[in-house]
């Protein structure tokens, strides 16, 4: 619909939408749900902070927290004693959306929590944290599609999937 077509009253007024905006006003923020703790996830890895993981003022590199991620991925989806998809199938991320929430720094450990939060009918959803020590420094929220690695395309999570993906829920 063009703005033609709304009635005057409706169309935006950024002449009196900026005559009524306090020039001090701070953006509004969006709120934070509390951080998670560990425990909170059925899912846990550790990964080591390496030295070359850093920029020069120690802080570990944004893009290494992605990689801390997978790993906790990786040891939930990829277990060879308990497989949780079917022979010929494979998981791909689709999304990630990650809030970095404090300083990470060399040296030391890192662990991973991972959990299922929902599952639909070819895709799961998953909640991620990082943590050094006590201390949560970014959340993620990430989408998996279970993916036939034949035909090169989606497809639907079978029942022992699911059944194996609740686990961690």
């Amino acid at each position: 619909m063009s703005q033609d077509a709304l009635p005057k009253d409706t169309l935006p007024n950024a002449a009196s939408a900026s005559a009524n905006a306090k020039p001090d006003a701070a953006p509004a923020r969006r709120p934070r749900a509390p951080l998670p703790r560990l425990e909170d996830f059925p899912g846990r890895a550790f990964d080591t902070i390496r030295f070359g993981d850093t920029d020069k003022f120690g802080h570990v590199n944004n893009a290494v927290f992605s990689t801390f991620l997978e790993t906790g991925r990786a040891m939930l989806l990829m277990n060879k004693e308990a497989p949780i998809g079917p022979e010929g199938a494979s998981f791909v991320i689709v999304r990630l959306a990650m809030d970095f929430r404090a300083e990470l720094m060399w040296p030391g450990e890192v662990q991973i929590g991972t959990r299922v939060c929902n599952i639909g009918r070819s895709s799961f959803g998953m909640d991620q944290a990082i943590f050094q020590g006590e201390r949560c420094v970014a959340t993620a929220e990430t989408v998996m599609v279970m993916f036939d690695t034949t035909q090169r395309k989606p497809m639907p999570l079978e029942e022992d999937t699911i059944a194996a993906l609740n686990r961690f829920c």
